[in-house]
């Protein structure tokens, strides 16, 4: 059999080998051939109303006689692709989309129409849809928004575009985008040619192993379909003071921007942000407020503001006095919410010490931008005068609070001391004093309305008042609306004039078992007064029973006293309870004293001195009565009474 071979596109290619057979001692050898394959290529989106011409294969085993027949396998092929099976030729049927699919690869065969074998072995081949310029740049990420600081310098990036162009971008100039700025100049720019985006990669299809694959430069394919541009300032005069916005119209078109070429479009919305160029100024150069002496201390008396056209921290200020205010009598600060200079009063006003102030105040921006402006341009200056305005104002005390002391023994009528207050106007009005009742209920005291001078009006006693605060009102003759109000504290002093007295209710027992010189009792006194050199106390027993036999006292001199047995021996049946009078004595000046009764009740005591039973009952109990028995004596008595026992 003879070499054969298929060919493609109408032209047989050159054979790089061929197969033949050899006589050798009657055995045929058959070598193997190479050969070499093109691509069929079809234009995409073909609209016309026939199928579209392909290409055409043949072998060179068919000899026109009709004995040959060429079949289509692979992708596509019936349903897309057709052949004719007497002519090899192929044609599309379908309108085809290179950016859907961009190659097909299908198997081609020869075969004997008597045997139905293959007359040649199958190959394998790639129809390539080529690329027509049918899809537009698009911005994908669009629209933009950026923002660049105003007075940037020419060539100051702004933002980064990116069109997409779903064309090939390895075949003519169909994906080649260039940009241009249709609005937005002459204040911004953007780079008509930009590199693509990432890196191309081979993406033809696969070799066959019978074939070498040759690629022609057209036919490199890249997945890299997006382009960038920058967008740049093309002015450094933009003031976000004039202008703070720009909307930009970037457009992306494909062809490198030749006629016929399609285009997109997006939008860019910049804004300028803030930088500090401006300023501060005062909208005039002097400011002039009254101001009322009467007003308190920390008063906001005045606001002042310079304007600054930056915004936000570029526009916070800072104020100061730099002149004006030798005695601190002001302070200014700055509003944080309104940017404004808020002079407080710092010290009481006076309109008849000084009727005015005039302070020069100092007006500057808190963040510094050196860039536009030197350090002294970003302050200005201002004039305030603060004229003090005269107020009517109420009488004023000598001293607001006034201390006096008077003893307890005063008698009615005694001075305890002179309150004086004064019209600080100019009208000097006469004063008249009295008292605010509502501090001096019960009327202890008086006050002279023409003088001031206070006296006791009721007797005093340290014991039940040791101070007195009362109001004193003083009221212009003049003008009775206008009072002033100062405070007395009126201490009162101590006399020695309460006894000393047991200092507790005493609850002493003695057991009937005590001994001769037994501490029974310890006893202390209490004094209603309070000496400046502290109590002292002296006990003793009274004469009428300083020379008993039962009991002695003994001063501890410690402000104490020990009630001791003089014997032993005492039994509840003889006596139940005995009282001891107490002489208490203190130091003052005369010195005053009492007479305190000790109850001394016998008991019958444990072991360790404890009681265990006292009084009435317990002697009768010890004198062989029982319980029953006292329990008649009780029920007869209370017969004896009227009354019927529980």
């Amino acid at each position: 059999m003879g070499c054969s071979a298929l060919t493609f596109n109408s032209v047989p290619l050159p054979r790089a080998g061929t197969y033949h057979r050899s006589s050798k001692g009657g055995a045929h050898q058959r070598h193997k051939r190479s050969w070499v394959w093109n691509q069929f290529f079809v234009l995409e989106e073909y609209t016309g109303d026939e199928p579209l011409y392909v290409g055409k294969l043949h072998s060179d085993v068919d000899k026109g006689e009709g004995r040959v027949k060429y079949v289509l396998n692979g992708e596509g092929a019936t349903s897309i692709f057709t052949i004719d099976e007497n002519t090899g030729d192929i044609h599309a049927t379908k309108r085809l989309d290179r950016e859907e699919q961009p190659y097909y690869t299908l198997r081609a065969q020869a075969r004997s129409r008597e045997t139905n074998l293959p007359v040649e072995p199958e190959s394998e081949f790639v129809i390539k849809v080529q690329d027509i310029n049918d899809n537009e740049p698009k911005f994908l990420d669009g629209p933009y928004s950026a923002r660049v600081p105003e007075m940037s310098p020419v060539g100051t990036s702004v933002v980064t575009v990116v069109a997409t162009d779903a064309d090939d971008p390895t075949y003519g100039n169909s994906a080649r985008v260039v940009y241009s700025i249709l609005e937005g100049q002459p204040y911004f720019s953007v780079e008509p040619k930009t590199d693509r985006l990432g890196t191309g990669r081979d993406t033809s299809p696969p070799v066959s192993s019978l074939f070498q694959w040759i690629t022609p430069a057209h036919v490199y394919q890249s997945n890299d379909r997006e382009h960038r541009g920058v967008v740049k300032t093309a002015l450094s005069s933009m003031d976000r003071e004039a202008r703070d916005q720009y909307l930009l119209v970037i457009q992306a078109k494909d062809m490198v921007g030749q006629m016929g070429g399609l285009s997109g479009t997006t939008t860019v919305t910049v804004t300028l942000s803030d930088v500090n160029d401006n300023p501060p100024r005062f909208s005039r150069k002097n400011y002039q407020f009254s101001v009322p002496e009467s007003l308190p201390v920390s008063t906001v008396v005045a606001k002042i503001r310079a304007l600054d056209l930056d915004v936000g921290p570029n526009a916070e200020m800072e104020y100061k006095v730099t002149d004006g205010d030798s005695l601190g009598v002001f302070r200014i600060a700055t509003d944080r919410d309104t940017q404004e200079g808020l002079i407080t009063l710092q010290k009481g006003l006076d309109f008849e010490t000084k009727s005015s102030y005039t302070l020069h105040v100092e007006a500057s921006n808190r963040n510094v931008n050196l860039r536009f402006l030197s350090l002294d341009q970003f302050s200005d200056t201002a004039t305030v005068r603060l004229n003090v305005e005269n107020v009517d104002e109420p009488p004023v005390f000598t001293s607001p609070l006034t201390k006096m002391v008077i003893s307890e023994a005063a008698k009615v009528g005694t001075t305890i001391g002179t309150v004086i207050a004064h019209d600080p106007d100019s009208t000097n009005s006469p004063i008249r004093y009295s008292i605010d009742r509502n501090t001096d209920l019960e009327r202890f005291f008086n006050v002279d309305a023409g003088s001031g001078v206070i006296t006791t009006a009721k007797p005093l006693d340290r014991e039940v008042n040791a101070g007195h605060n009362i109001t004193i009102f003083a009221t212009e003759s003049l003008d009775p609306l206008q009072v002033g109000k100062g405070v007395v504290l009126i201490k009162v002093t101590d006399i020695n004039d309460n006894a000393p007295v047991f200092a507790i209710e005493y609850e002493t027992y003695l057991c009937e078992s005590a001994r001769p010189g037994q501490v029974i009792e310890t006893i202390s006194a209490v004094d209603r007064d309070e000496p400046q050199s502290g109590h002292r106390f002296f006990f003793s027993l009274t004469a009428e029973t300083a020379g008993n036999l039962n009991f002695t006292l003994r001063d501890n001199k410690d402000n104490t006293a020990s009630v001791l047995t003089k014997r032993g021996g005492f039994q509840r049946h003889d006596q139940t309870v005995y009282r001891l009078p107490v002489l208490i004595m203190d130091s003052g000046s005369p010195a005053l004293s009492s007479t305190n009764t000790l109850s001394i009740r016998v008991c019958d005591c444990e072991s360790d001195g404890s009681p265990r039973s006292c009084g009435a009952e317990a002697a009768m109990l010890s004198a062989g009565l029982s319980t029953g028995a006292l329990i008649a004596i009780l029920a007869c008595i209370l017969t004896l009474l009227g009354k019927r026992p529980v």
